[in-house]
């Protein structure tokens, strides 16, 4: 599903220079959870914004289902996110003056879905993720973890191929974070493909292979057994 060979990531300005990325390899294979890891400023999120075609790379080659990423233009990288990526943040990223149906609603509008299929589609993955009761609510009306799952539930209702998850527990407490992790195990086992960052080592271990980064490379790589009780709290 996806190959990155050799992706270089420097940041420059005019008296410093910055490897984020270096020279990295790999491949993800439809259906696998991957979770990356490592210290702060080892090039996580970088890597997987690169993933997400939300920033550029200064060298080499990269693969998302058979399309050399480095040879769109801007507005088939946004085209290529809109039907294929789904994003999940650390800090929800909810619009505040919209209500929760409308906030899920939005990737439909950006697909030029037409209104009766946008309600249907709300309205499935609103009871999907139990927040149908929430539809007319607004973000700060809600807990930490229900905006987490207004989130999950954006990134899901346009059937994306691919989940980019950014720290999705690093705001919640345990329970929330828990409850986090279960959806996203479940979206696991219903084969969606996951790549999340994470400093958690029990949320890595939701996830089929880690992979640990140390200044910008890959250090190392495991695949997990998942033989621990997934219902247990944090």
């Amino acid at each position: 599903m996806i190959e990155l060979k050799n992706i270089l990531k420097v940041y420059r300005t005019q008296t410093v220079e910055t490897t984020a990325v270096n020279h990295i390899d790999l491949k993800i294979n439809a259906g696998e959870f991957i979770a990356i890891m490592g210290p702060s400023g080892c090039g996580k999120s970088t890597l997987l914004n690169i993933i997400g075609t939300l920033d550029s790379f200064n060298e080499g080659s990269y693969l998302f289902e058979n399309i050399q990423v480095k040879d769109l233009n801007s507005k088939q990288k946004t085209n290529l996110r809109k039907k294929n990526i789904g994003f999940i943040f650390q800090n929800f990223n909810l619009i505040d003056g919209l209500n929760v149906f409308e906030n899920i609603e939005l990737p439909l509008l950006y697909n030029n879905v037409s209104k009766k299929e946008r309600i249907e589609k709300v309205e499935e993955i609103m009871q999907r993720l139990n927040i149908q009761h929430r539809a007319k609510h607004f973000p700060q009306q809600l807990s930490g973890g229900q905006q987490q799952r207004v989130a999950i539930a954006r990134a899901l209702v346009h059937e994306p191929s691919l989940i980019l998850a950014d720290e999705p527990t690093g705001n919640l407490d345990s329970t929330n974070g828990n409850e986090v992790m279960q959806l996203l195990n479940e979206l696991h086992h219903q084969g969606k493909t996951i790549v999340m960052v994470t400093h958690s080592n029990y949320d890595a271990r939701f996830s089929s292979k880690i992979i640990e980064m140390r200044d910008g490379a890959l250090y190392s790589e495991q695949q997990t057994l998942k033989s621990f009780d997934l219902s247990q709290k944090k």
